[in-house]
């Protein structure tokens, strides 16, 4: 069995490259050029454009929940790999800091220690929060309901 080797570009390079002329997507470590894509997409072009100027579009890929169908199309535009990552799109972090690609004036440049993406107390704080709301609607609803009902001859 052959692995195909891929060419490693760095966040910087993947930054200049995040225009309706010229669009690349970083996605679990792996690039895509998805420029022939852009008005095909059913969620529209802007969604991948933004996705590109953000950097890592792995969780905006994840959050949406793509098709089997449409995990398969990315092999279709797959250009390289992020460096320091390895052809399966897993991130070596021993000797690499974490970075985000930040855009200023036209220009991007990496901030160091920013790719992480979310905030995880506000995605914690998010999970409690899906629970706790149904839960405290329940206890007015029934607390309604048992005073109505208590009042009643």
């Amino acid at each position: 069995m052959e692995v195909e080797e891929h060419k490693a570009f760095t966040l910087s390079e993947i930054s200049l490259h995040s225009s309706k002329s010229d669009c690349w997507l970083l996605i679990h470590g792996k690039v895509y050029d998805v420029t022939m894509f852009l008005e095909d997409h059913p969620g529209g072009e802007d969604v991948l454009l933004e996705a590109s100027a953000n950097g890592d579009a792995t969780n905006a890929f994840e959050d949406v929940g793509h098709s089997s169908t449409a995990t398969s199309m990315l092999s279709s535009y797959l250009i390289g790999v992020l460096e320091g990552t390895s052809n399966s799109g897993t991130v070596d972090t021993r000797n690499q800091q974490s970075s985000k690609v930040v855009r200023r004036e036209g220009v991007g440049f990496v901030a160091p220690n920013t790719i992480k993406g979310r905030n995880p107390s506000s995605s914690a704080s998010m999970n409690l929060f899906e629970y706790l709301i149904p839960l405290i609607i329940f206890v007015v609803a029934f607390g309604t309901w048992y005073f109505f009902n208590k009042t009643k001859p």
